[in-house]
């Protein structure tokens, strides 16, 4: 696996684990639309920190990491972070929202369409 996959599979986890673990869940829900692109932009901004690092390491070699640990590593990590911000981004636009609509007050008809109970 290379480093490119290995970051977008990263960040499409990442969405998954925030749209669907109850207690991220809970609380990315809680924050508004600005806080929640930071928080991700900051994960996502360690989880690129942390293949640098690990490419540093003799275990690179094991995960078929390609990064070096020089100014050429750290321009790849710039486009590593950017492809794995796409790929989050493109994982949270197309995962559903569950009960997002009824608990927030929004249209009850639709939740109850999607819950199976009649109206």
């Amino acid at each position: 696996m290379n480093a490119e996959t290995l970051t977008a599979v990263a960040g499409v986890i990442l969405s998954l684990a925030f749209s669907y673990l109850p207690g991220l869940k809970r609380r990315y829900g809680a924050l508004d639309g600005t806080a929640k692109r930071l928080v991700m932009l900051t994960v996502l901004t360690l989880t690129a920190l942390g293949m640098y690092a690990l490419a540093c390491t003799p275990y690179a070699d094991l995960l078929e990491i390609r990064l070096s640990c020089d100014a050429g590593g750290a321009a790849m990590l710039l486009r590593l972070l950017l492809s794995a911000a796409i790929a989050n981004q493109a994982a949270y636009s197309l995962t559903p929202r569950l009960g997002g609509q009824a608990a927030s007050g929004g249209d009850r008809t639709q939740a109850l369409k999607l819950s199976g109970e009649a109206p």
